[in-house]
């Protein structure tokens, strides 16, 4: 069996903790399937014949291979305004395409408009480097922020100041991913710290000493960063929007709030959380972490390619 796997990115060893969130997926599960599937690839070839193409939101890869299964893995929802301005429209309405979401919410938000062969829901997997951690139980006060997206950060950082630093003066926020932010440096005095983009053994080094991760879930069609965080047993607190709300599962492996003011309470009760619960709750959001192993997800791919 030949199998495409649609790879914009050029990659390599040295390069992949600067490619964005879906390229390292994308990276990911074609080194995951390479074990299984010895004939794959990430670069087109006109002498080869595939008999499955796997591409990452961009359906015109089918016009140029004719194959037997065409896999369109969609990360970001797809409109029919978004299809018409970057030019997939025919494409996705003259091919037989299967359809992989990320997540459920994704799913229900991308228009019905496209006939898709099937609609199926295989979720996002962790990166090996988070599997099967050694967990930490002695945590201390620090806050992770680890998404890209700026949204709501400065909301949060004005809480953290106000409800926050002042009751848990020891309590540290480290902001990751974050590239643009003004006056970064006259925030240290309040223990708030950017990073920028950093190697994922260093934010697994933060995950696992760290009481909570804040995701707000604005705009998240799935949050690997959240998993990630899971896997470290760490705690995900967000609002009840987008993938997020689907993803956690209240005093398991997170908490929903309603507003900022709520964030800001129970980042201060977990930090003050008794050392008995602190555990509990650390052995329950690393246990629902495993269900995103990749050999958890293996299946599903592999029942949908050899189908």
């Amino acid at each position: 069996m030949n199998i495409l796997l649609n790879l914009k990115n050029k990659f390599n060893k040295k390069n992949l903790d600067k490619l964005g969130g879906i390229e390292v997926l994308n990276v990911n599960l074609f080194s995951n399937l390479k074990r299984k599937y010895k004939n794959i690839y990430f670069k087109g070839n006109p002498k080869i014949k595939y008999n499955v193409i796997i591409s990452s939101n961009d359906a015109t890869i089918f016009d140029k291979y004719n194959a037997k299964k065409n896999i369109l893995w969609l990360h970001n929802k797809l409109q029919l305004e978004k299809s018409i301005r970057k030019k997939q429209f025919y494409s996705l309405i003259t091919n037989k395409i299967d359809a992989v979401f990320v997540s459920r919410y994704l799913e229900s938000i991308t228009s019905r408009i496209y006939n898709f062969k099937s609609r199926l829901v295989i979720p996002n997997f962790l990166d090996r480097k988070f599997e099967n951690l050694k967990i930490n139980y002695r945590r201390k006060s620090i806050i992770v922020w680890s998404v890209q997206r700026d949204l709501g950060l400065d909301e949060t950082i004005k809480i953290w100041i106000k409800r926050i630093y002042l009751i848990n003066p020891r309590a540290e926020l480290h902001i990751f991913a974050v590239k643009k932010f003004k006056n970064k440096n006259i925030y240290k005095k309040y223990n708030i710290f950017f990073h920028g983009r950093v190697k994922k053994q260093i934010l697994i080094k933060y995950y696992s000493q760290a009481t909570a991760m804040i995701c707000l879930g604005y705009d998240e069609t799935f949050c690997l960063n959240a998993i990630e965080s899971f896997s470290c047993g760490t705690p995900v607190i967000s609002f009840k929007k987008t993938a997020l709300n689907d993803l956690i599962k209240n005093n398991i492996n997170g908490f929903k709030v309603d507003n900022f003011i709520n964030l800001a309470k129970k980042i201060n009760y977990l930090i003050n959380l008794n050392q008995s619960s602190k555990k509990k709750l650390i052995l329950s959001t690393k246990k629902f972490s495993k269900k995103y192993y990749f050999s958890n997800v293996e299946k599903k791919w592999t029942n949908l390619i050899n189908k």
